[in-house]
């Protein structure tokens, strides 16, 4: 037990390795405009590239999971993200640039998907959920690396912040790296092989993970919209100060990230279905609060509550995926994120398209709907507690 323990801290430390690598990138897209005589246009494409390379990549890191195991997956796309910022950085011309963004996007993708896999081998391990609060660091990661990389960035220039981000996740994987839980294989008998009347048994649990991943999706629109959207939504239609509208996803953000670290004592205690269904409820009642705020005091509290609704969403999905029966950890998981990450870069488009013609109240509205389905869809997640068998 006492090792798997140690993989509990060592697969956490990935996850904040993945999004202090994020959380640094930030503050660095600004720079890359006049550095490479750019304008937000091209700027935004390059940035798609990024979600590309990264929903592109993740069905081969899944293959690779089945076939060498979440460790030496999770460690390989960690060490090679290493170089990723620097390269970023570094790149001297927009073809450069581009290609070294596709890549970073591809490395991060792929490690998500294998320390979420090695996050499911650990829970099994534990016999208790520590997915939500493994997405948790993700977020403490992803505030550490935008704050402090920030401060890098204007103390010492991208170049110096850019290795430093390196230095800094180089030391923590190496220091990780040994305590990461390598779960037993499986029995030969539970692969997905066809039973005596030929009928896969592997069949329906492909349809379920594709559903799963609808809901994922489901559940990462409305985050998305939230990050793109809510300060526009605030300083248009209830005149907040532009200084201050970043404030609608930074409240998202930070409940979020301490629902994460509770959620899996309230996961344990009432079991995957029950607290993705009433996580998916408070999230829909708070975007129509958000929808029906008369002023910025209420939305902000909505977006607020919103965050802790679906903080829990996305990691309960993942462990469903990552325990579904007929399906190993890798293959699963691969699949749920990759569509439902595509929920990230769907989210800007589409809901500026909604937005325009239904206004944000409309839109708000309508994402409190997909996630009333999403709480519809709950019995889904109940093999997120196989777990405890």
């Amino acid at each position: 037990m006492q090792s798997v323990t140690r993989g509990r801290w060592a697969v956490a430390a990935m996850f904040l390795v993945n999004g202090f690598v994020m959380g640094a990138w930030a503050p660095q897209i600004p720079l890359l405009l006049p550095r490479h005589g750019i304008g937000e246009a091209v700027m935004g494409l390059l940035i798609l590239g990024l979600g590309i390379g990264a929903v592109g990549a993740m069905m081969f890191a899944g293959r690779l999971i089945q076939r060498f195991g979440s460790v030496p997956v999770v460690l390989g796309f960690a060490c090679a993200l290493v170089t990723v910022l620097p390269a970023i950085v570094l790149a001297p011309s927009l073809p450069l640039l581009a290609l070294a963004m596709v890549a970073f996007g591809a490395l991060a993708g792929s490690m998500d998907v294998a320390m979420n896999a090695n996050a499911v081998e650990v829970e099994r391990g534990l016999g208790r959920a520590i997915m939500s609060s493994s997405h948790g660091f993700w977020s403490l990661g992803g505030f550490l690396g935008g704050s402090l990389g920030g401060l890098a960035l204007a103390a010492f220039g991208p170049v110096a912040q850019a290795f430093g981000v390196a230095g800094v996740i180089a030391l923590v994987i190496a220091g990780a790296a040994r305590f990461l839980w390598r779960a037993a294989p499986p029995p030969r008998d539970t692969e997905t092989t066809p039973t005596e009347t030929g009928t896969a048994p592997g069949a329906a649990g492909r349809i379920e993970i594709w559903i799963l991943g609808l809901v994922a999706l489901l559940c990462m629109v409305p985050e998305g919209a939230i990050m793109d959207w809510s300060a526009l939504y605030l300083t248009q239609e209830l005149s907040l100060p532009a200084a201050a509208s970043g404030l609608g996803f930074a409240l998202f953000s930070g409940c979020m990230a301490v629902m994460r670290f509770a959620g899996d004592t309230i996961r344990n205690r009432l079991g995957a279905v029950r607290t993705l269904r009433v996580s998916a409820l408070v999230a829909a009642g708070a975007l129509v609060g958000a929808a029906l705020a008369p002023g910025m005091g209420l939305a902000l509290a909505a977006f607020a509550l919103a965050g802790l609704g679906i903080a829990n969403t996305v990691p309960i999905l993942f462990s469903a995926a990552g325990n579904l029966r007929g399906m190993s950890p890798g293959a699963g998981l691969a699949t749920v994120t990759m569509i439902g990450y595509a929920g990230i870069l769907v989210a800007p488009s589409s809901i500026g398209f909604i937005a325009e013609h239904a206004g944000f109240r409309g839109t708000w509205a309508g994402l409190a709907l997909c996630l009333v389905l999403v709480a519809s869809q709950a019995g889904r997640v109940r093999d997120a507690d196989g777990i405890r068998a």
